[in-house]
């Protein structure tokens, strides 16, 4: 009866021992473990896109040439000057208008004496005409000789006028604020009639421009909201569609259309490559299975996400993604519908790691 009594007191300690260290093992995992938030996965309503490619230009962009042929007596700027619009950006060789200036205003000082000369003659002939000392036919003279002469002096004058016009396209300035792109031309070259000599971009306000497919285009309106990712940045913009060709004659079967940018910012520049998301107006809702994208893990090219087993581990899914709207993405496959997957920890997770809720 003893012998009973002592093995039934040491089961008692063996399993009040066994217990203790169950509750020390369960303290151990649980300070071990990371804490995670975790969310399911589910369909989010999104707009349907058509995905294009194009390039950043600033709206106001101009290259500058001269009616006139000379020789460039001057160039005052350089590719990356800022300028202001009306100021002086090259200037040509203008002697020969000087001389053609000169001409005309002795012209114009020859015809001025002709008038003078002629109205006195004019008074004076009505004065004897009124008087019966001179015929009708002589003031007739004196009249188309009168009005020759103002005729004369009015044609000189617009002949200046014209000079003075040519003046303008020796003197080549800004025609709004922007900055120098680039100069096609050095002092000394011969500037011909419709070269070329220097671009100038405005800095205020960008455009995205984009090629559409045929097949395409008729889905695209105007005035629609677009979304803009600046590839060389990884900044989004937000657009509006303010252009569309209707035409594709001139770009290779593509249809060109235009989206203005709104809060570009200075590190946005003209000719950065873009993806463009237009909204089409023939699908303009779709459900789609979309997760954050910050709950992302991304390792170079590829997008994964981090679920639970049925242990409490972090496994490390790999995705395969879609469209970004809103700082949602889309998973095309890797997660299922209604799945969890882990959107935040307090620790710093990898592939294996023991998490808790």
């Amino acid at each position: 009866m003893e012998k009973v009594r002592i093995i039934i007191a040491l089961l008692i300690v063996a399993l009040s021992y066994g217990c203790g260290g169950n509750t020390d093992e369960q303290a151990a995992f649980d300070l071990a473990a990371i804490k995670v938030k975790v969310a399911k996965a589910k369909l989010t309503s999104a707009n349907s896109f058509i995905n294009v490619s194009g390039k950043v230009e600033a709206v106001n962009s101009a290259n500058l040439s001269t009616r006139m042929m000379g020789n460039v007596k001057s160039l005052r700027v350089k590719v990356g000057d800022q300028v202001k619009k009306g100021q002086s950006v090259l200037i040509l060789n203008s002697a020969d208008l000087l001389a053609k200036k000169s001409q005309v205003e002795a012209g114009i000082n020859q015809a001025t004496s002709a008038l003078k000369n002629a109205e006195k003659d004019y008074n004076r002939f009505r004065t004897l005409f009124e008087k019966g000392s001179a015929s009708e036919k002589e003031l007739d003279d004196m009249t188309t000789r009168y009005e020759m002469a103002k005729a004369q002096l009015e044609a000189a004058r617009q002949m200046e006028n014209e000079v003075n016009a040519q003046f303008t396209y020796t003197h080549i300035r800004a025609p709004f604020h922007g900055i120098v792109t680039n100069t096609f031309v050095k002092e000394g070259d011969l500037a011909n009639p419709g070269m070329p000599l220097a671009t100038v971009e405005g800095t205020g306000s960008y455009q995205a421009t984009l090629m559409v497919a045929e097949s395409h285009i008729s889905k695209v309106d105007q005035d629609a909201p677009a979304l803009v990712l600046v590839k060389s940045t990884g900044k989004r913009l937000k657009g509006t569609i303010t252009e569309i060709s209707r035409s594709s004659k001139n770009t290779g079967g593509q249809y060109l259309v235009k989206i203005d940018l709104e809060h570009t910012g200075d590190d946005i520049l003209s000719g950065m490559f873009v993806n463009a998301q237009l909204t089409s107006k023939e699908a303009p809702l779709t459900h789609l299975l979309m997760i954050p994208e910050k709950s992302l893990v991304k390792r170079g090219q590829l997008n994964g996400v981090y679920t639970i087993d049925d242990n409490n581990t972090a496994i490390l899914r790999w995705l395969r993604t879609g469209k970004n709207e809103d700082g949602m993405v889309q998973i095309l496959s890797g997660l299922s519908l209604g799945e969890s997957y882990i959107i935040s920890a307090d620790g710093k997770l990898f592939n294996g790691a023991k998490v808790s809720l």
